[in-house]
């Protein structure tokens, strides 16, 4: 007699465990953006929800000890940003930035350094994020 060797277990929902990994990298940025010393950390967690209301499909994720942000959990970082000496927010490569044209001929903008996040600042972020998603 042959036993079933899938017998007692569940079938597993793939989209349940994408949900759950998606919510546990989620909990590690906001617990790594908890944990920054203030005034940065509150900007941080702007810059947090200027990106995810930008491109609210994008998933983010913990990328070299700061935040980052990829369109699944598997996929490659588009966009991030930091807290070293200076705050930055960056564009990887795998967001296939263009270049600048004019004055910058074919140099490709990946990096803005900003002490503090204003309306003006903002609204350029949400550009930024929504131009790395769309590339």
């Amino acid at each position: 007699m042959r036993t079933d060797p899938c017998a007692g277990f569940e079938p597993v929902d793939e989209r349940t465990n994408m949900a759950t990994k998606d919510e546990k990298n989620l909990q590690q940025v906001l617990d790594k953006i908890a944990k920054t010393d203030e005034p940065a950390g509150s900007v941080m967690r702007r810059m947090h929800d200027v990106i995810v209301a930008a491109a609210p499909d994008l998933k983010p994720r913990i990328w070299y000890g700061m935040p980052g942000y990829a369109k699944s959990a598997s996929s490659p970082i588009l966009v991030f940003f930091r807290n070293d000496e200076l705050m930055s927010l960056g564009v990887s490569e795998k967001a296939a930035p263009v270049p600048a044209g004019e004055r910058d001929g074919l140099l490709r903008p990946s990096a803005w350094y900003f002490d503090d996040l204003d309306e003006a600042t903002e609204q350029r972020v949400a550009e930024i994020v929504r131009a790395a998603v769309a590339g």
